[in-house]
């Protein structure tokens, strides 16, 4: 069930749906105009689960066209929601903007709930009166500042949201879409569910909140979060960007499976390489997309060239993928990779082929030896998913080195098709048997002798 937060521009809605949601999941800012796509946000109040919708604020009278794209953005959400919660700052009273608003949520004809915000203090409370002139009931006197009122808002809007039977989906691909700015994130989200869901624009830095998307492909469901462009730190000046690119990282936490978004004009860069890598840091499956192929100049030597850069630098050796979101270019090739990953996120190896793989191993290199103890591979299982965690017994840990398990974490890779995988691997030191300790000390007793 869902609950579109709508409203004239910077009256509070972000940070009433942070306070709502007990998050800080909405970006809030005191400039206007700072949220512009519509982000959904799940919470829970007395047993009952729904979702805020945040919008971008409503002023029919800017002429600039990204304001017309966010007042798009407000409807969908309206014709998306069974309840609209409408926000006005009780401080700067109505304006011809909340009355024009207030005519399009009558037409609606869905349940509104009022919220008079910026209520800080008992004194303030006389300032709500004036919405009852709107026509949708008892004003609710709130402040997302101090909390005041937020419960009893609640209770309004849990009673008139209707019963949700919806039961989690245990398969469900949670996808993040993350890059650099303006290198066409949102562009091959639209692609990837049909409609200008999420605002486009040449301006680099249009997208500011994670916002996700339901998704299916094949019968399976995907949520796809379109993050805001991450840049450098160094680069990071406003505060609003700083705060943008924290809501992308928590969204690469949260996710399954990441696409990296580059330009194929720049080729892979170093901060691409670094967006990579914290979404490998955070667990999540990874691919590498090369966006605006059509424009590129890039031959196949040039892609086989930055494959091998891709795979020289990072750890995981994730894919690199090519695509064009302005001429649909391999988008169905995109998702079915992402269905892949995210089967081999949640995948089980069975036990015997995994030692199979082990003794294939070790016949193929020899493993190491200090102080003429040789490091036995003993046996493997996997023990955990999302991401995948493997343990291997071995007769010492003191003897794996760092470049034998890196072999062996490769050859896994290479074996189950793991590229872009984030493995975990323990080596688990088996407790010796006492015939071996016996063995041992004969063996170190004899090297002395000689």
């Amino acid at each position: 069930m869902k609950v579109a937060v709508v409203g004239y521009p910077n009256v509070g809605k972000s940070s009433l749906v942070n306070r709502l949601t007990n998050s800080r999941e909405a970006v809030v800012h005191e400039r206007a105009g700072i949220t512009r796509d519509r982000k959904e946000i799940a919470t829970e109040w007395n047993g009952r689960r729904f979702t805020l919708i945040d919008t971008g604020g409503m002023d029919n009278e800017d002429p600039d066209p990204i304001s017309g794209s966010i007042r798009d953005q407000a409807k969908a959400a309206l014709a998306d929601a069974q309840v609209a919660l409408f926000v006005f700052d009780a401080k700067a009273g109505l304006r011809p903007g909340d009355d024009e608003l207030a005519d399009l949520l009558r037409r609606s004809r869905m349940p509104v709930v009022v919220a008079a915000n910026k209520i800080d203090s008992v004194t303030d409370i006389p300032l709500a009166v004036e919405a009852h002139r709107l026509g949708f009931g008892e004003p609710m006197a709130v402040s997302a500042a101090q909390g005041l009122g937020t419960g009893d808002l609640l209770d309004r809007l849990v009673d008139l949201l209707p019963e949700d039977d919806e039961e989690i989906d245990e398969t469900l691909i949670r996808l993040a879409v993350i890059g650099r700015p303006n290198v066409g994130k949102s562009s091959l989200v639209n692609r990837f569910v049909g409609s200008d869901r999420v605002i486009v624009s040449d301006v680099a830095g249009t997208t500011r909140d994670a916002i996700d998307l339901p998704l299916e492909i094949d019968g399976r469901k995907i949520v796809v979060v379109d993050t805001a462009g991450m840049r450098r730190q160094s680069k990071v000046s406003e505060s609003v960007e700083y705060y943008t690119t924290l809501r992308s990282q928590r969204a690469a936490e949260r996710a399954d499976v990441a696409l990296v978004v580059c330009d194929a004009n720049d080729g892979v860069t170093q901060q691409d390489l670094r967006i990579a890598d914290l979404a490998m840091t955070s667990g999540c499956a990874t691919a590498i997309v090369l966006n605006k192929w059509d424009t590129a100049q890039m031959t196949e030597a040039d892609l086989d060239h930055e494959r091998a850069h891709v795979a020289n630098k990072l750890r995981l050796r994730p894919k690199v993928l090519t695509a064009s979101a302005l001429t649909g270019r391999n988008m169905e090739r995109l998702l079915k990779e992402v269905v892949a990953l995210g089967d081999r996120m949640q995948g089980r190896i069975p036990t015997p082929e995994l030692n199979r793989f082990i003794g294939e191993v070790v016949q193929a290199r020899q493993p190491p030896a200090k102080q003429g103890h040789r490091l036995k591979l003993l046996y493997a299982a996997q023990i955990g998913e999302r991401p995948p965690r493997f343990a291997i017994q071995v007769n010492s840990r003191q003897r794996v080195t760092r470049d034998y398990a890196y072999y062996v974490e490769n050859k896994m890779r290479a074996r189950f098709g793991m590229d872009g995988i984030p493995l975990i691997i323990d080596f688990n030191e088996r407790k010796a048997r006492r015939s071996e300790i016996r063995d041992d000390d004969r063996k170190s007793r004899g090297g002395h002798a000689r």
